[in-house]
């Protein structure tokens, strides 16, 4: 039982490429489905893994990498589709490559960033904003409604968000604010 969160977090990436086939697809209607689908295990992946004490050292590692990778596809997904401008793309696949490269060597470190609520905010807007792009590229495509505007906005708060999270855990790491023993989803 204490490795449902490892096993839902590695559904959680096997989801990444059928996102991608999906969406490349136009098959909008069945990515954002396969998109709600990742996100809610990845709530219950949490909640399990935190309720229980399920969590594991490569739950640790792996967890944060399935979320990166859902939203790098994303972006990428939504960029060759014309709908995010590349600046969005850019910042968030820098910020988040350099986050899985520094997660990498601290992990070998010994030392586990784990999540707070900086982190779970910027989720929260980025969730957002999908959502958003999802209606805005399903009703333009079926009915002529354009509601990117409102996606463009929940896209920047969620890039600042995201920034200002970076730099919180870059100045919780060089404190030293995190160790081995620190807790983590799964």
């Amino acid at each position: 039982m204490r490795h449902i969160p490892n096993i839902l977090t590695c559904i959680r990436i096997l989801l990444v490429g059928i996102f991608v086939y999906m969406f490349l697809n136009a098959q909008y209607v069945a990515s954002i489905i396969i998109y709600a689908i990742s996100f809610l295990t990845d709530l219950l992946d949490g909640y399990l893994a935190r309720r229980n004490n399920w969590t594991t050292p490569v739950g640790k590692v792996l967890d944060p990498l399935a979320d990166k990778l859902m939203l790098v596809a994303v972006l990428v997904c939504f960029f060759i589709n014309d709908s995010i401008p590349r600046w969005i793309l850019i910042v968030i696949a820098a910020e988040e490559f350099i986050m899985i490269l520094v997660g990498a060597i601290l992990y070998f470190m010994k030392i586990v960033v784990y999540s707070d609520w900086f982190g779970k905010i910027a989720t929260g807007l980025f969730a957002m904003a999908i959502v958003f792009t999802f209606v805005h590229i399903i009703g333009e495509h079926n009915y002529g409604v354009n509601i990117f505007g409102w996606a463009e906005y929940v896209f920047i708060a969620a890039v600042a968000a995201s920034l200002i999270a970076f730099i919180h855990y870059g100045i919780n790491i060089i404190k030293g604010h995190y160790s081995d023993s620190t807790p983590a989803k799964n």
